[in-house]
């Protein structure tokens, strides 16, 4: 039988819906277990992998010609719902860290090294057994390492990460001392995107929001002073360079509030990576020195104390 055809009888079987027995849902479950064309499903094996890695394996041992930025259908047609069916787990990065992976759950790797063997139906009819409980597992095991955040006042939680970590801090310990009474009115989180998202206020205010457009990491609104503060979370990228002025800049053309730009950083290590990239005119707050801030504009704050 063909591996493809393999792979959707698989998927079929676990019970999986028809959207995702589609194709490109075989070709990531037969990535993720490292099985080409003429290898055996006993070979099957459950490395953490990317999802570029899977792109490629598929485009060299399938003959398919899936590009990178078919990244995201692999992401929510594929990966996000087999993971939350427990066929596959994340590393429990951010999505957007270099190093985030996915692996087949070690039951769906027993099972399918028992695919074509005396012991398939019998493995399976176990499986079907406990798979709900197994689905249970895992979300617990995920829910374990949330984060609990309180934003304006209500109970939120981040999923793990350094960069959600570092957001938690922006609202806990930033907020309450270079914002005070400030207004959380959008925080994004590595797996949800639009965590809190106030679309009312935001509009009022001016935004101009699209679905393309990349909103700052936090966005807090100091109503007693009319103060805006558009804050980047950066452990591996994005910090308020030149470049990153000019699209919030376009995003908020009608926003007549004070603008304040904030870079983020969870050490003094962090900040020294990226310092000479940082614009000036705009400020710096680093997480393991919280009572501080790094002012890049001039003669501002020149004076005696």
């Amino acid at each position: 039988m063909d591996k493809i055809l393999e792979a959707r009888s698989f998927l079929q079987s676990v019970g999986m819906p028809k959207q995702q027995q589609a194709d490109i849902c075989c070709y990531v479950l037969l990535a993720m277990a490292g099985i080409k064309p003429t290898m055996n499903w006993s070979e099957s094996t459950n490395e953490w992998i990317r999802i570029h890695d899977i792109i490629q394996f598929s485009n060299t041992n399938y003959g398919t010609t899936y590009a990178e930025n078919s990244r995201e259908t692999f992401r929510k047609q594929a990966l996000h719902r087999f993971r939350t069916a427990a066929l596959v787990e994340d590393n429990g990065k951010p999505t957007n860290s270099p190093n985030y992976r996915y692996r087949l759950t070690d039951e769906t790797l027993d099972l399918l090294k028992k695919m074509q063997t005396e012991e398939w139906e019998k493995s399976m009819n176990r499986f079907l057994v406990y798979h709900e409980k197994l689905i249970d597992i895992y979300a617990s095991k995920k829910k374990m390492t949330m984060m609990p955040v309180q934003i304006n006042g209500a109970d939120f939680s981040f999923s793990a990460g350094k960069h959600n970590e570092l957001q938690k801090a922006i609202i806990e310990e930033f907020a309450p001392r270079f914002a005070p009474n400030s207004e959380c009115l959008y925080v994004g989180d590595t797996i949800e995107k639009d965590l809190v998202k106030n679309t009312e206020k935001l509009t009022e205010l001016g935004f101009e929001i699209t679905l393309h457009d990349k909103m700052p990491d936090v966005v807090l609104y100091r109503e007693d002073k009319n103060w805006i503060y558009f804050i980047e979370s950066v452990t591996s990228v994005g910090p308020m360079d030149p470049k990153r002025i000019l699209e919030i800049e376009e995003l908020t053309k009608d926003v007549r509030a004070g603008k304040i730009y904030v870079t983020a950083f969870l050490d003094f290590k962090t900040y020294k990576k990226f310092s000479e990239e940082l614009a000036w005119e705009t400020e710096v707050w680093i997480a393991e020195l919280p009572e501080h801030m790094i002012h890049l504009n001039g003669d501002k704050f020149m004076g005696p104390r």
